[in-house]
């Protein structure tokens, strides 16, 4: 039976009827402002009463809690952004209400951006090629050459594809009139995509009936589209396609990382291609690979610093050669910038009817570029009434669009001056306010600013739109430009239809596909980070195990040899010479040192650095790593932070290792189980077992030397996680070369250092070699010899000197893989195959 409490809670908790006409009563629209949920005549518009009245049966807490799930999938995934300048980056900021927008109103967005997409591919073919549009006087010459984005490199090249662009986005917003207007073009390497599919995966597992009930449109069409418009850009029927990145400090490098692991491409940076006899190649642990197709997410003039910006890092020499030849797809084309900057906007309705014949179904927002002595008159006559903003990007105190309003006298003098020196430089706008969208606040809906960002793309079938888009809101009621940073948010996109959509996704049927088993060519860089992930997962625990060794001598009164004596003198040593502990400073307590070697954030082998080492080295490779992997990363890395000013005894920092040796568990347990056994898998693992080798070594000469205690014995078994084993195998007490024995030479023990190298024996056996010459690389050269001298090696023989040359071997190959794995600058070459009779 209900108590009198819950009973009375029951009766006094609106309905959703009752929470639908409350948010209905307290909306308010800005004045003058179109908004979303209601229409001029001031009444709901039909398809957001639809959707609200479904969204009110939720339950605050239920809607709440749904929501908080998938915040924490936000959270676990990684999903962020990183705003410019700045070294950290933010958790993506979604909000729970999608905008929705009517089939009807949507074919009109389609429509309209599908010309728009047409119509900038006709421009792009004229700059580059015939140029009639300025011989003809259709389109001034400087409105071109003006901005940095035009590459005079690629006039005359005709695209291998056919076409300039693969990818185009367009940013809307509703004018006063109500309809939707185009504020930017984006033909560069248009971003958004992937947040778009983000977002639509959160919302939709957060609210699975409501978004099945309401016929939303999907989007896998689009992006299937997607892949096979670039794949039938390529030569061959199973190109190599490429999403090039400028890195994991890009602004959009999750989104990046997420499309490329969604559609199957490779993500690379600049440095793992290279140009060479007209085509790219990528770096792989196997030599160069033919790379194909090239979706590039790094701006054109970083592209070449052959050609281009020679001070570039994010892209490859030789890469213009290679496309002007005709040897790989680059999408979209370098030079497709040109058309974003803001002097083009005047003249594109112009455009449209000479090189289309239609009028544009989307206008732009009106604008007038300075480099035209009558626009010029009309922008100065108007300054006060438009907005002012660059002709093309750049940077400087008006790179971005201005009302001369919030200007200071010094700054509009400024203005003045350098609109009548440089007018091209220079264009005025209609002062346009951003349409409203409800979002629900503190448990109200409120309307806030937004922009919607569509995409097209060119799929073998035509162009086709992403039925949603990018939608971003900005908390201020003023704003006029919307940017991820503070104060932004985004929200979904639904389209709604008024009959059942189909439910497609990128799974293809089987007679589309023939099936392989295959370890497949893994990128140079990607080997080299798994390598590095290994090896600081496993130094951390390596690390952890000795921070809990020294609390529990600590806190254990019969071992105060452990405390006080030679064998906490060892443990302190190790730790310095790990990086862990400053060697200089003593604690004054031996707490102290336990707190130092978790939280020290400047000591380079603290348990803090490692793992913010090991994340930063995972967040190059996301695409590689699910999304449980990164959310126990993210869990370890949240947990030693918020203890890091709550260790008061060896108990608690007792708890702290404890609590980060499970989670390392599971971080073992995930790569063991989850990760199929191919190149990547066995670079992570040979990571921590040279690590963990290495380790082993330093922990036996130190501990089992000829003159160890007992306490050093016990000491060694407890690092090395051998004590359970030892003790089932040997009834007598401890021996010295019994240990010995166990910890390096047990074959059995996998925590032995002849463990770790028969590990890493198998590995090396089965990755490829440059050439297939029978002749063993320099990896194996090393590793052989040390393989068979652990396997015949008597413990009662094996002394510190003899344990330290194997540490230096071990150490010695881990070079060796560098070396031979990794990035190989120029001296990368293809593998070679030699034939010849038996």
């Amino acid at each position: 039976m209900a108590s009198d409490t819950t009973t009375a809670a029951r009766a006094t908790a609106p309905t959703h009827g009752d929470r639908l006409t409350q948010w209905l009563a307290t909306y308010r629209p800005l004045p003058g402002v179109p908004d979303e949920l209601f229409d001029a005549a001031g009444k709901p518009r039909d398809h957001w009463l639809g959707f609200l009245r479904e969204f009110a049966s939720y339950p605050d807490a239920e809607s709440d809690g749904r929501f908080g799930m998938a915040a924490r999938h936000i959270r676990d995934s990684g999903a962020s952004y990183r705003v410019y300048g700045e070294e950290t980056e933010t958790s993506w900021p979604l909000d729970p209400l999608p905008l929705i927008i009517p089939q009807a109103e949507w074919n009109q967005i389609a429509a309209g951006v599908t010309q728009r997409a047409e119509l900038m591919e006709a421009v792009l073919r004229d700059i580059y090629g015939e140029g009639r549009l300025v011989r003809d006087g259709a389109l001034p010459a400087a409105a071109i050459t003006g901005s940095p984005d035009f590459l005079r490199a690629m006039r005359g090249v005709a695209p291998p594809a056919g076409r300039y662009l693969q990818l185009y986005a367009a940013d809307l917003g509703r004018g006063p009139d109500g309809r939707w207007w185009v504020l930017d073009d984006r033909t560069q390497a248009p971003s958004g995509a992937g947040y778009a599919l983000e977002n639509r995966l959160v919302v939709s597992r957060a609210y699975p009936n409501l978004y099945n009930t309401l016929n939303i449109h999907r989007l896998a069409p689009f992006f299937d589209g997607l892949r096979r418009g670039l794949a039938a850009t390529a030569g061959r029927t199973e190109p190599r396609i490429c999403l090039l990145t400028p890195g994991p400090f890009s602004q959009t490098y999750y989104e990046q990382a997420h499309l490329a692991r969604y559609l199957g491409f490779l993500l690379v940076e600049g440095d793992d291609l290279v140009a060479r006899d007209g085509k790219v190649w990528v770096r792989t642990i196997a030599g160069l690979k033919r790379a194909d197709v090239i979706l590039r997410r790094v701006d054109a003039a970083f592209l070449d610093p052959l050609e281009l910006n020679a001070a570039s890092r994010l892209g490859t020499p030789g890469m213009l050669e290679a496309i002007r030849t005709g040897g790989v797809t680059v999408l979209n084309m370098p030079g497709s910038g040109v058309l974003e900057s803001r002097a083009l906007m005047s003249f594109l309705p112009g455009l449209a009817r000479r090189l289309l014949g239609e009028e544009l179904k989307l206008p732009n927002i009106a604008t007038w570029w300075c480099g035209q002595a009558s626009e010029q008159a009309l922008v100065e006559a108007r300054l006060d009434q438009l907005a002012i903003a660059p002709a093309f990007p750049g940077s400087g105190p008006f790179a971005d669009p201005k009302l001369t309003a919030n200007l200071s006298p010094d700054e509009r003098a400024l203005l003045r001056q350098r609109l009548s020196e440089r007018p091209g430089d220079f264009v005025g706008q209609e002062i346009a306010q951003l349409s409203t969208m409800p979002v629900l606040r503190d448990g109200r809906l409120q309307p806030a600013p937004f922009t919607l960002r569509v995409f097209a793309a060119v799929t073998p079938e035509g162009i086709r739109i992403l039925p949603g888009g990018f939608c971003r809101i900005s908390d201020r009621a003023d704003a006029r430009v919307i940017s991820m940073g503070e104060g932004a948010r985004t929200a979904d996109v639904w389209v709604m239809d008024d009959k059942p959509v189909e439910r497609l996704s990128l799974i293809a049927s089987g007679d589309d596909v023939k099936v392989r088993r295959i370890m497949g060519n893994l990128p140079s860089r990607a080997a080299d980070n798994l390598f590095w992930l290994g090896r600081y997962l496993e130094r951390t625990e390596a690390t952890l195990r000795l921070v809990r060794a020294l609390c529990s001598s600590l806190m254990d009164s019969e071992s105060s040899l452990h405390g006080r004596g030679q064998t906490f003198e060892a443990l302190r040593a190790v730790l310095i010479d790990w990086g862990a502990l400053d060697g200089e400073t003593r604690p004054a307590r031996a707490l102290d040192s336990a707190r130092d070697a978790l939280h020290d954030a400047e000591a380079w082998g603290s348990v803090t650095y490692l793992i913010r080492s090991a994340k930063r080295t995972a967040s190059g490779m996301r695409e590689r790593l699910s999304a449980d992997f990164w959310g126990l990363l993210a869990d370890l890395e949240g947990d030693l932070a918020g203890g890091a000013n709550e260790i008061y005894s060896e108990a608690q920092a007792l708890e702290q290792v404890e609590t980060a040796l499970r989670h390392l568990a599971g971080l073992s347990g995930l790569a063991q189980e989850n990760m199929n056994r191919v190149a990547g898998w066995r670079f992570l693992d040979m990571g921590r077992r040279i690590e963990r080798g290495a380790n082993t070594c330093q922990l036996a000469r130190t501990l089992a030397h000829d003159a160890a205690t007992i306490d050093d014995l016990d000491l060694l078994l407890d690092l090395n996680d051998s004590q359970i084993t030892y003790r089932a195998r040997y009834l007598v007490g401890l021996a010295l070369n019994a240990v010995r024995d166990l910890v390096m030479l047990d074959p059995y023990n996998t925590r032995s250092a002849a463990f770790q190298v028969a590990a890493l024996k198998a590995h090396l056996a089965v990755l490829p070699t440059l050439q297939e010459d029978g002749i063993l690389e320099e990896p194996s050269r090393i590793l052989l010899p040390l393989a068979a001298e652990l396997e015949t090696q008597d413990a009662a023989t094996l002394g510190a000197d003899k344990v330290r040359a194997y540490e230096r071997t071990i150490l010695r190959l881990s070079d060796a893989v560098a070396d031979r794995f990794f990035l190989q600058g120029a001296h990368a070459v293809p593998t070679v195959k030699l034939v010849g009779l038996a």
